[in-house]
């Protein structure tokens, strides 16, 4: 039952982070939203370990993972999916971003030697075909221009870091790392890299006093850092990596679901049939069937 409530948690919380998303666009650059994200949710982490007096104290070993997280989960990879959608649509970035199924049962296997199950694969299939469906009048109108390359690859190497962080959060909570900690660390190094590289692309950190932007700020931080990546990453811990990324599928079928009420996206037939194909691939893989004793 705690696993459903986290899945739950998670697909709702990222699916509704896509309109969130919309009011950070505008007047501060995007790489500096993200820092400023990251940043309020690692302070936020920090302080409430201390409330509730979760240990900070860790092995060198454990930071330099810690670190990675970071680098691979909460920064880099975000930015490149900003790149990304510069170039093609954000229905196309979901569909490549789907493909961390794969991803992750695939490094998994190799970094963590879990087992391969066909019917996870099969339900991979299916839930990036239903991906397509409902996101194919973008993939019918994109072009083959160098531009939409240079789009997609940007994709898939912020899918395959993130698979990358998925694993590397797999191999801290097998060694003992608890996900809060990880995670406070984690995006605090994660936000300190992408300063960096701000510092030196000479990005200007600007910030709006609006109450649409600070409102999104504090949500993305709270919900859509704190409890939703808590959520993911307690699920990978339990469920593994590859079964738990199939909250990724669902997340933009939520958010088209809210944009129908809020932004009058209009559902027809090629969508409504990859809905059920995500959520049969989701099934399919996910579902365990009762044993009934000899």
């Amino acid at each position: 039952m705690k696993n459903i409530v986290l899945y739950l948690i998670t697909i709702l919380v990222w699916g509704s982070t896509w309109l969130a998303i919309k009011y950070q666009l505008g007047v501060v650059d995007p790489m500096v939203s993200v820092i400023y994200r990251f940043a309020l949710a690692s302070v936020l982490l920090m302080l409430f370990c201390r409330i509730k007096g979760l240990s900070l104290r860790f092995s060198a070993k454990d930071h330099l993972f810690m670190v990675l997280l970071g680098a691979l989960l909460f920064s880099v990879n975000y930015w490149l999916v900003y790149i990304a959608e510069v170039y093609v649509t954000s229905g196309l970035v979901a569909v490549v971003f789907s493909s961390i199924v794969f991803l992750n049962i695939a490094n998994g296997s190799f970094f963590l030697g879990t087992a391969v199950e066909k019917k996870m694969v099969a339900g991979a299939v299916l839930g990036i075909i239903g991906i397509a469906l409902i996101f194919m009048p973008e993939i019918e109108a994109f072009d083959l221009s160098d531009k939409g390359l240079f789009g997609l690859f940007m994709g898939f190497i912020s899918v395959l870091l993130a698979s990358f962080g998925n694993i590397t959060s797999a191999r801290n909570t097998k060694n003992k790392i608890p996900v809060i900690q990880a995670n406070a660390f984690g995006m605090g190094y994660g936000t300190i890299l992408l300063t960096l590289m701000a510092l030196v692309m000479g990005k200007e950190f600007t910030f709006t006093a609006s109450l649409p932007y600070m409102g999104s700020l504090v949500y993305l931080s709270v919900f859509g850092s704190i409890i939703a990546f808590y959520s993911y990453l307690t699920l990978i811990g339990a469920i593994g990596a590859d079964k738990a990324s199939y909250a990724i599928m669902v997340v933009p079928v939520v958010a088209l679901v809210l944009s129908s009420f809020f932004e009058g996206y209009a559902w027809n037939v090629s969508a409504i049939a990859g809905l059920f194909l995500v959520v049969a691939g989701n099934f399919l893989a996910l579902f365990k069937p009762r044993r009934v004793p000899a």
